[in-house]
C-alpha cells in the first residue's frame, strides 16, 4: 500500500476521515439515485477498500435503501458521505468534493452514461465503464 494519507471532511467539519494509501478508481457517476441523494446532476467518487478509511471525527450516519445500498451522510449538516453496497463489500465509495486535496484524485471514467442528464458536458474525453447495480460489467 502507498504512504499516500488523504485525508476529508463534511461542509461543518463534524464527520472527517483518514485514508491510507490511493484509491482503487475515481469516476463521475450518472445514475438516477446518485442524482437524488447528492441533489446533483452527477456525482464524482473516489472508490477504496474499507479498510483503507478511517473515520476521526463523528460517524457518518446511514439509511438503508430496499436495494441494499447503504448512503452516508453526516447527521449534523447532511453533507453526502458514502456509498456502499451489499454486494460489494469490498468497496466504499467517498464523495470527491469532501477530500481536502482534489488534485491527486483525477477521474478516470464515467458510469451509467445510459442515465446521463443529455445537457450536461464533463469530461467527455474519458472512457465510460459499463455499470450495472451490480458491479462494473
Amino acid at each position: 500500500m502507498s504512504e499516500q494519507k488523504l485525508t476529508g471532511h463534511c461542509y461543518c467539519g463534524a464527520v472527517t476521515f483518514e485514508i491510507d494509501g490511493a484509491s482503487d478508481w475515481v469516476g463521475h457517476c450518472h445514475c438516477e439515485s446518485c442524482r437524488r441523494h447528492s441533489g446533483s446532476v452527477m456525482t464524482t467518487f473516489a472508490g477504496f477498500r474499507p479498510e483503507q478509511v478511517k473515520f476521526t471525527g463523528d460517524a457518518p450516519a446511514c439509511h438503508m435503501t430496499g436495494d441494499g445500498v447503504k448512503r452516508s451522510f453526516c447527521g449534523r449538516c447532511g453533507s453526502p458521505v458514502a456509498y456502499e453496497a451489499n454486494n460489494r463489500p469490498n468497496e466504499i465509495h467517498l464523495y470527491l468534493g469532501l477530500f481536502d486535496d482534489l488534485e491527486e484524485l483525477r477521474p478516470t471514467t464515467h458510469s451509467f452514461l445510459d442515465e446521463k442528464v443529455s445537457w450536461l458536458r464533463a469530461d467527455e474525453h474519458l472512457p465510460a465503464a459499463k455499470w450495472t447495480p451490480d458491479g462494473p460489467t
